[in-house]
């Protein structure tokens, strides 16, 4: 069955995980941002949880009292299948996705449904594309992995750079993350999970690698940078292995605008030189905790997944990425700016990607895609709109 085709599905919009941290603020970003005449619905496996979210948002809008509820095991693949044969867009925050986000991309990819999520796990992403990319170009299905901080503000910000570089020249660009969020016991799952599977994640890239078509004409990379000083941000830079740099790349490699030769590198930007040296212990020591089973256990029941920061440490929270960007002569500084990046503006990002694939007039583009390519221009005018700012710091 392709997207096109067939009856007309009851949901324009299916939001999968509703009753967990991130997917509540998601439901509720939904409950005031979606079109009046937006058909969606809440989806995860407790009726009873999803019945109490539901009388949550009728307080903010009474039009609420009426969402259909979608009781759906990530584990049962019927129900996953008629969970995206219902819908024209599915968005998922179940995670750590590689547990538990498989089932619902398969699903998504046969029944041609757009899909979104909020991975930042390589590992899950390639064995996705590896999987499932194929059957999603055959049937229409665009799969948009990591809608929200992964790798939203990076990947976009990268666009909006390179729109202000010459066009048909070598490019590069590095970006720049500064934030002062608190993160949530989910987040710290599928972290831990990501870095104790880092064979599993390097075979998953192999994979990959034998699937993805050559680059016979253009280059796109994203090599990993050293610790450095950087002048353009008075701050010190210290290399991020996350997904984040790979989306980037995957974007210049599909898209022409990036050029015939396009590098990018990410960082971490921080103020003062003993906060980077500690830093970089504690993510040391994070991933050697991480290879350990028992000891990844015991952290993740330290904080378990559902928990997260309340609204007043939320309200105080920021993040901003800085882009330095050249290429022909010319020289860029950028900045992608907003509020509490792992929750707030997640939620955010991750609601307006759905609506934005439900209803704006995108690229033809199927099968596994990055935001860039999947929504550029369109999700950029609808976060914009939303409060995130993007904008050019200075250009010469």
């Amino acid at each position: 069955m392709n997207r096109q085709d067939g009856p007309e599905r009851p949901y324009d919009l299916v939001l999968f995980g509703a009753t967990g941290f991130v997917g509540a603020l998601t439901a509720e970003y939904l409950a005031a941002h979606a079109p009046a005449d937006c058909r969606w619905a809440l989806a995860g496996r407790s009726t009873a949880k999803l019945a109490a979210l539901r009388e949550r948002l009728a307080e903010l809008d009474p039009a609420c009292a009426k969402l259909p509820l979608l009781e759906v095991d990530a584990g049962d693949p019927r129900a996953l299948r008629e969970l995206a044969e219902s819908a024209m867009v599915v968005a998922s925050t179940v995670g750590p996705y590689v547990w538990y986000g498989a089932g619902l991309v398969a699903a998504c990819a046969e029944a041609g449904t757009d899909y979104c999520d909020l991975t930042g796990e390589p590992e899950f992403v390639d064995r996705m594309y590896v999987e499932h990319d194929a059957r999603a170009r055959e049937t229409g299905a665009r799969i948009v992995h990591a809608c929200g901080f992964d790798s939203v503000p990076h990947d976009l910000g990268a666009y909006f750079t390179v729109r202000q570089l010459p066009e048909g020249v070598p490019l590069r660009v590095d970006g720049f993350v500064r934030s002062n969020a608190v993160f949530s016991g989910g987040t710290l799952a599928s972290a831990l999970t990501a870095l104790g599977r880092g064979p599993q994640t390097l075979k998953a890239a192999r994979e990959r690698r034998l699937h993805e078509p050559r680059q016979l004409r253009r280059r796109a990379r994203s090599p990993l940078g050293a610790p450095r000083f950087s002048r353009e941000t008075g701050t010190w830079a210290l290399p991020l292995p996350t997904l984040d740099p790979k989306v980037v790349a995957r974007s210049a490699a599909a898209l022409e605008r990036y050029g015939p030769d396009f590098r990018y590198r990410h960082y971490a930007s921080v103020k003062w030189l003993p906060v980077a040296v500690a830093g970089t212990a504690v993510l040391g020591a994070t991933t050697a905790v991480a290879q350990v089973p028992a000891a990844r256990r015991w952290l993740m029941d330290r904080y378990e997944p559902g928990r997260g920061p309340d609204e007043r440490v939320r309200s105080r929270s920021w993040f901003t990425v800085r882009f330095v960007g050249e290429g022909g002569g010319r020289r860029v500084l950028t900045e992608v700016s907003g509020g509490d990046p792992g929750y707030g503006e997640t939620a955010k990002m991750l609601a307006e990607s759905a609506l934005c694939l439900a209803y704006d007039e995108l690229s033809a583009h199927a099968g596994q895609l990055t935001t860039a390519v999947a929504m550029g221009d369109a999700l950029t005018s609808r976060l914009t709109t939303a409060g995130i700012r993007f904008r050019v710091v200075d250009s010469r």
